[in-house]
């Protein structure tokens, strides 16, 4: 049994996710901006951070309801489109529910 010290206020949880939605979206600008360059490397990040925004939406399922399994269609999108694809992929599945 755990005492009135060993879980977390209210707000708290809330608060931290809101600090690694903002450091996500630091992190991603600054990706964005060290790769503008064209080419394989632009390519490569822009898949990167597709990933990474698909494994953010399914992190933060438990908040927002919505939840997008990682199998072959849902990668690809997300690696091929990037963060753009992952959005439609939450747009499609807020339409569908």
């Amino acid at each position: 049994m755990r005492g009135n010290g060993g879980g977390r206020a209210g707000g708290e949880g809330q608060m931290d996710l809101i600090l690694w939605l903002l450091a996500g979206i630091a992190a991603v600008l600054t990706v964005r901006a060290a790769a503008a360059r064209e080419g394989f490397l632009r390519a490569a990040v822009n898949g990167i951070l597709g990933l990474a925004a698909l494994l953010a939406v399914n992190t933060s399922s438990g908040y927002t309801g919505i939840h997008l399994g990682f199998n072959l269609f849902n990668g690809v999108a997300a690696g091929v489109l990037g963060v753009p694809g992952v959005v439609l992929l939450v747009l499609v599945q807020w339409v569908l529910t």
